[in-house]
């Protein structure tokens, strides 16, 4: 019997072999008439996708102040090295043999994070920082399954952690617990003491924390964690702070993600793509996704040896085309990853000082990479923290993270990385210095941007009251 995938012995009508599509489809499934695409030059394809492109926001076109997502410039270079022959058309599945040069990058890719991290061991596979974090809560899930500690079900998170960071434990099975933050914006440490007890299995924290303020307590938290014996697990989103000056293995910290797609200049705008791995020490070795890549005798290889693996987390390993550019990042900068997080932080404490007193400075401590104000004084003048947001576009700046964290109200998440110069920070400053003027003055008027993007000022209620969901041509 012939197949609808048979070639075609010119049956009538549209189909294959000696059958039509009716054959195989409901009636009511079949086009009736042409399709009616439009008959178009290359010229004119090329000059409508240009459009296109020029109406998106992109590093290339101006200052990305989005805090806690370090959106630095991605060394052009990058996007060569990774789309060289041998690393991007290699098959996923291509036997080891015929891949040394692929897991060759990555043994040392996991050797430098390991030597960055403090960390003993690495897995590559995680695909984005969230994905990392559900990793890690997995690993330390089997851990204490492998103890016999089946009575550790809480994890405890600080009020000012990132949003996917009790996501992830409560994915895992975890009962969530909330520490407060003290009045420099920091883990409370006696408010921790009082939630510890043998139910307890770790605590995720953020350091710097989502504040941008570094957690002076840190090592006393880890020993009240460890005495506790629970593990603490580093989210490395805010890595881009302490890279060469301290480590999560200094701090005192069990198991570590890394967003690669931040803290390594790798593109992650639009949702990705991007790169997880994690990062454990000695005694989690066994229980990290397997395969990891190990070097023996001459040759790179992927080892299924790990007795308390938690399986495999991603298909094939990883997004491997940012491991290349991770990779690529640290090969270039080397030492002078330490001046990057340098000059990430006096940028965003040069920052810090030029608004505070136009805005109001919640937490007034010295920051690490970000800081965050809040648009309390503006949104009691008529103009919330979105209205400032949206003003901002006007000048061609890309809003930074507004109302997060939680804890400051109108919060304005500012975070410049190391990527710009003076200049484009003091044309920052005096933006968000003039709006605050615009808004004592005339907050009607501010309250109309954004007015020369694209997308105009959209009534934000009626949109989610009656969302439009239909493509218009």
């Amino acid at each position: 019997m012939k197949t609808i995938f048979e070639k075609s012995n010119g049956a009538e009508g549209i189909g294959v072999g000696e059958y039509k599509l009716g054959d195989f489809l409901p009636e009511d499934f079949l086009r009736k008439e042409t399709i009616g695409l439009p008959q178009l030059s290359e010229l004119e394809v090329m000059r409508h996708y240009k459009e296109l492109s020029d109406r998106n926001f992109c590093i290339e076109k101006g200052f990305y102040p989005l805090g806690s997502c370090t959106m630095k410039y991605n060394p052009k270079v990058n996007e060569l090295l990774a789309s060289l022959d041998g690393f991007a058309n290699l098959h996923p599945l291509q036997s080891d043999e015929d891949a040394q040069g692929a897991l060759e990058l990555m043994f040392n890719l996991q050797e430098a994070l390991k030597k960055i991290t403090g960390m003993d061991a690495v897995t590559l596979q995680p695909a984005a920082g969230a994905h990392g974090e559900l990793t890690g809560m997995m690993i330390i899930k089997k851990y204490f399954e492998t103890k016999g500690e089946l009575n550790r079900t809480k994890v405890i998170v600080p009020d000012s952690a990132h949003g996917t960071n009790p996501a992830s434990a409560k994915m895992c099975g975890f009962d969530i617990v909330e520490v407060k933050s003290n009045s420099k914006g920091q883990v409370d440490i006696e408010a921790l003491k009082q939630l510890l007890d043998k139910d307890v299995a770790a605590i995720m924290m953020t350091n710097p924390n989502t504040l941008g303020i570094f957690e002076e307590k840190v090592l006393k938290i880890s020993e009240l964690m460890h005495q506790n014996g629970s593990l603490l697990y580093y989210d490395g989103a805010n890595f881009n702070a302490i890279m060469g000056w301290t480590n999560p293995a200094l701090m005192g910290f069990d198991i570590v993600h890394l967003n690669l797609h931040k803290t390594f200049a790798t593109p992650h705008g639009g949702g990705g793509p991007g790169a997880g791995p994690v990062c454990v020490v000695e005694k989690l070795k066994e229980f990290l996704p397997s395969p990891v890549v190990e070097f023996a005798g001459g040759k790179y290889f992927r080892s299924y040896n790990l007795k308390h693996s938690i399986g495999k987390v991603r298909s094939f390993y990883g997004n491997f085309g940012v491991l290349v550019r991770a990779y690529a990042y640290i090969l270039m900068t080397g030492n002078n990853l330490k001046l990057a997080s340098a000059d990430a932080v006096l940028n965003a404490n040069y920052l810090k000082e030029k608004l505070k007193n136009a805005y109001e400075l919640p937490f007034d401590e010295p920051c690490m990479h970000e800081f965050v104000l809040s648009g309390e004084r503006q949104h009691q003048q008529g103009v919330s923290t979105l209205g400032i947001a949206k003003r901002l576009m006007d000048s061609n700046f890309h809003p930074p993270t507004v109302y997060f964290p939680l804890i400051v109200h109108e919060a304005i998440m500012i975070e410049p990385t190391e990527s710009e110069s003076k200049d484009v920070l003091d044309n920052f400053v005096d933006t968000m210095l003039k709006i605050a003027e615009e808004i004592e003055k005339n907050p009607e008027e501010v309250l109309k941007s954004p007015k020369t993007t694209p997308v105009k000022k959209v009534d934000e209620t009626l949109a989610a009251r009656h969302p439009d969901l239909t493509f218009k041509n």
